[in-house]
């Protein structure tokens, strides 16, 4: 798998030669300045939650593209309203066979709601499994127990979690998540971006260290390879 970072938590992972596109907020996010919104491949693009820092370009990727949008039925039905027709609604602990592989929706705690302000439907945290390897992308959240059946769920290669505190769990709550999933191998994201979200990225890698775990924080338009 191939995983190119776009900024925030919007990431482009590439699965069996499909495009998956996590969450994307580019044109709005002044990190993201050198990302060119209109050169992202996407086949597919994911959407864990309605808040304008995870939903912001995603239908005008999706008109370009012609990408299946796979998010909760309120955000289904948004997209729907905002000309996006080729989407796949879903909902917390439901699973669903692509031509990647699976997806499985699993909670996540947090708030939700659509750029005009209606009702985005529950958060959602992604688990893909396929035969290239399985990941969790926990979206915005909270630490909670439910984490721990991820864990007992499937053997998961790496998880995306979130570290940037205030509006999600932070650095010490996203180790413990760790143990809860079962996983060593961390992206971060939903850091940095706003100055409530601010990181010591030294520090938050020795945190991880030091609980025996890996955290990578990509540089805004680096790839790495899993």
């Amino acid at each position: 798998m191939k995983i190119t970072y776009f900024g925030h938590s919007c990431f482009g992972v590439e699965i069996n030669g499909k495009h998956l596109l996590f969450d994307p907020f580019i044109t709005p996010n002044e990190l993201a300045k050198d990302i060119h919104c209109d050169s992202i491949k996407a086949d597919y693009i994911l959407i864990s939650h309605g808040h304008e820092d995870h939903i912001a370009d995603a239908v005008s990727i999706a008109k370009r593209t012609g990408a299946k949008v796979i998010a909760c039925y309120e955000i289904h039905t948004w997209l729907q309203k905002q000309g996006i027709e080729n989407t796949h609604p879903m909902n917390t602990g439901g699973k669903w066979i692509f031509d990647f592989g699976k997806v499985k929706c699993v909670s996540a705690q947090h708030s939700s709601s659509l750029p005009d302000g209606s009702y985005g439907g529950n958060p959602m945290g992604f688990v893909i499994e396929s035969n290239s390897g399985n990941f969790y992308y926990a979206g915005d959240t909270a630490l909670t127990y439910d984490m721990r059946l991820i864990g007992e769920y499937r053997k998961l290669d790496f998880a995306f979690l979130p570290i940037g505190d205030n509006f999600t769990m932070g650095v010490d709550n996203a180790i413990i998540a760790c143990d809860f999933i079962q996983c060593r191998d961390i992206i971060g994201m939903h850091y940095d971006t706003f100055g409530y979200i601010k990181v010591d990225h030294d520090d938050a890698r020795k945190k991880f260290e030091r609980a025996g775990l890996k955290l990578n924080l990509m540089k805004i338009g680096e790839s790495v390879e899993k």
